[in-house]
């Protein structure tokens, strides 16, 4: 949850790195709470649409994360030494996302994955 966090903090922040972890735990804990979106959408009747498949909340909660999803996927691609348009390319970027970032400091900024930036999660967003 921690890493969820941390990105909600980096809302807009398009800079720097973003390691595999912090990616794919953004990734799952979006996808289940846009679940428990969906289902209480419909157990309360908040839905519309032709078909009734949208919900209000489910909505909100999309629109709301929209931009730090595409911060941390920015950030991933530098942490793989890729600009972070290469998201846009859909086959390449999912295997770029799967991949390793580089180990030496990039042209974004150092590893991620060193035990400094490890400390680093619980001051994001209180400078």
């Amino acid at each position: 949850m921690n890493w969820y966090v941390k990105v909600l903090k980096q809302y807009a922040d398009f800079k720097g790195r973003a390691r595999r972890k912090e990616y794919w735990m953004f990734v799952l804990i979006n996808a289940i709470i846009s679940i428990i979106m969906m289902v209480l959408d419909n157990l309360l009747g908040t839905t519309y649409g032709p078909l009734n498949e949208d919900g209000y909340f489910e909505t909100i909660y999309s629109i709301a994360t929209l931009v730090p999803s595409l911060a941390v996927s920015a950030r991933r691609m530098h942490d793989v030494g890729k600009s972070g348009w290469y998201m846009l390319i859909p086959i390449y970027n999912l295997i770029l996302f799967c991949t390793d970032g580089d180990e030496e400091p990039n042209k974004w900024g150092e590893n991620p994955k060193h035990d400094s930036h490890e400390l680093m999660i619980n001051q994001i967003g209180k400078e």
